[in-house]
């Protein structure tokens, strides 16, 4: 059940910061199976509870650590093993298209005036290659990554950041976000958060976001930022 909260006569949030892995488009599954298959290869495996740990952030399960020491052969040099991930992930994300409900929120964020922006552990070139390939790379004027030196989530470093670019203050910002460690990174930020889980966080514990959605199709932007229907409250039971 959401707790209900008042409607306020001007909108409510006067931004949104997105993530960019999972929530705008679902790389996790690719990135995911690129590394499937590269274990699978090497007759090993590793486990979704294992890879989820680092699902969000930076660090957490390493799997060039955990291929070395349960391949049934010897694994490549990591250089070459990192670029044959990389051209599989690709391939993989050629097709992959925005998530459902994206576009309508971008557009609604426009209509309604609101300030916009990325806020990823990913690194500046991975958000930038995945936003131009879906055409968003103008859509987006504010993009935050760890690349500048801030800490990855979930740290709340990257939302303070982005609101800071935006000129707008973090409880007055909406985060749109699929993992526990983006949420957490976002709630310690001060945003409200929207969680839209994918095939590989769905499992996971989202409790701590504000509003969880299967997908921001959902609802509409309009109807959380001017208080229509049921607004977002302050968390879930």
């Amino acid at each position: 059940m959401i707790a209900i909260v008042a409607v306020f006569s001007r909108p409510r949030f006067d931004a949104v910061v997105f993530d960019l892995d999972g929530s705008i488009v679902d790389t996790e599954q690719a990135v995911h199976l690129a590394w499937t298959e590269v274990f699978e290869e090497h007759d090993c495996a590793f486990s979704l509870e294992e890879w989820c740990v680092g699902v969000g952030t930076t660090g957490g399960f390493d799997p060039y650590a955990a291929l070395d020491e349960r391949s049934q052969r010897p694994a490549p040099a990591r250089d070459a093993l990192r670029e044959q991930v990389a051209r599989r992930q690709e391939e993989l994300l050629r097709e992959v298209p925005v998530r459902p409900g994206v576009l309508d929120w971008l557009l609604a964020a426009e209509r309604l005036e609101l300030a916009i922006a990325v806020a990823s552990s990913s690194s500046d070139d991975w958000v930038l290659r995945r936003l131009a390939g879906l055409g968003l790379s103008e859509r987006f004027p504010v993009i935050v990554t760890p690349t500048s030196g801030l800490p990855p989530k979930p740290a709340p470093d990257l939302y303070l950041e982005a609101c800071r670019r935006l000129k707008v203050s973090p409880e007055r910002a909406l985060a749109v976000e699929d993992s526990p460690n983006g949420i957490a990174a976002a709630t310690a930020a001060g945003l409200t958060c929207i969680a839209v889980p994918n095939g590989i966080t769905a499992g996971l514990d989202l409790s701590r976001a504000h509003l969880l959605l299967g997908s921001l199709a959902e609802r509409s932007l309009e109807d959380l930022v001017l208080g229509h229907g049921n607004p977002v409250g302050a968390g879930q039971d």
